[in-house]
């Protein structure tokens, strides 16, 4: 029974670090975006004031809070609420992690005294690494390009296409 369980475990470790390393993409930019234009200079302030394990609590709010809500979009999928499902993981997929990234930029140097935490950072960094190294990976890094070229590239022509003088009928 361990045997047929373990490459199923993996799989199904491989494909959750997947869905979070897609969604990763999409939640840094939005990060970088609030970081730009929002400041909260106190509470950015308070929170690196904390110390090494109260910045972990912190952490780890938006994992515990955020994280159940997979398997309740998982369920909604299931009994045919397909978009309801879909929104749900989504939205609160972008949520936790762009919580999570703010969060851990502001308290990365504390987390990482903490050697519980650096040995289970090194291991998803090891587990990350593995990914990006698969084929697959690969694959839909090439896809995603071609799709941002492809975005780009229309942007640029409806762009010129708005900024051409418009021939008179005289």
């Amino acid at each position: 029974m361990k045997r047929i369980l373990k490459p199923i475990t993996y799989v199904l470790a491989a494909i959750y670090f997947l869905a979070d390393a897609v969604f990763m993409a999409v939640a840094r930019p939005i990060s970088r975006w609030l970081s730009r234009h929002f400041e909260f200079k106190r509470l950015r302030a308070w929170i690196r004031s904390l110390p090494p394990y109260p910045s972990l609590a912190l952490f780890s709010v938006p994992v515990i809070i955020l994280e159940p809500i997979k398997p309740v979009a998982a369920y909604l999928v299931a009994t045919g609420q397909f978009l309801s499902g879909v929104a749900a993981f989504v939205g609160c997929e972008l949520l936790k992690l762009v919580l999570v990234e703010r969060l851990f930029h502001l308290t990365r140097d504390k987390l990482m005294r903490i050697p519980a935490f650096a040995w289970c950072y090194g291991k998803f960094a090891e587990m990350k690494a593995w990914l990006q190294a698969t084929e697959a990976w690969r694959a839909i890094r090439a896809f995603s390009q071609a799709a941002k070229d492809f975005v780009a590239r229309a942007r640029a022509r409806l762009a010129e296409s708005f900024s051409r003088p418009v021939p008179s009928r005289d």
